[in-house]
């Protein structure tokens, strides 16, 4: 089982899971934790699968975000990712240039990386919109 992140040569790969709606961030096999801590940071969420060879660690966003949170997410996270000193492939089905904007320009006035205001704004908690508590 391998990624696309070690496929592609990348630290990061940002793309949307071939037949569904998730969103995907691929880091290579043994990613460093500063890498994986810092794509939480950013809001993806974590994922491993652990096999009698390696233990696979996956980034995804998070399934209660609409399409258009997803995609800001996965492209808010591209400057931080290249701030730190990453290389990043991100896909045109997950990239938004308005999102890049955004990010770009916020990143000047924040010292930390957090997750895009509108993703921060619907924590994953949060019942699916146009659902009840009973």
């Amino acid at each position: 089982m391998g990624n696309r992140a070690d496929d592609e040569g990348t630290d990061v790969t940002i793309y949307r899971k071939a037949l569904t709606d998730t969103g995907h961030a691929d880091t290579p096999t043994g990613a460093p934790e500063p890498l994986l801590a810092l794509l939480d940071r950013l809001g993806f969420e974590r994922q491993t699968l652990a096999t009698a060879g390696p233990v696979y660690i996956w980034h995804e966003a998070p399934s209660n975000l609409d399409e258009a949170a997803k995609k800001q997410l996965a492209t808010h996270a591209v400057p931080w990712l290249h701030k730190a000193g990453y290389m990043v492939h991100i896909t045109d089905g997950v990239w938004d240039s308005a999102a890049y904007t955004d990010a770009a320009t916020r990143m000047r006035d924040q010292s930390a990386p957090a997750p895009p205001p509108a993703v921060a704004a619907v924590r994953s908690t949060d019942p699916p919109p146009g659902t009840r508590r009973r």
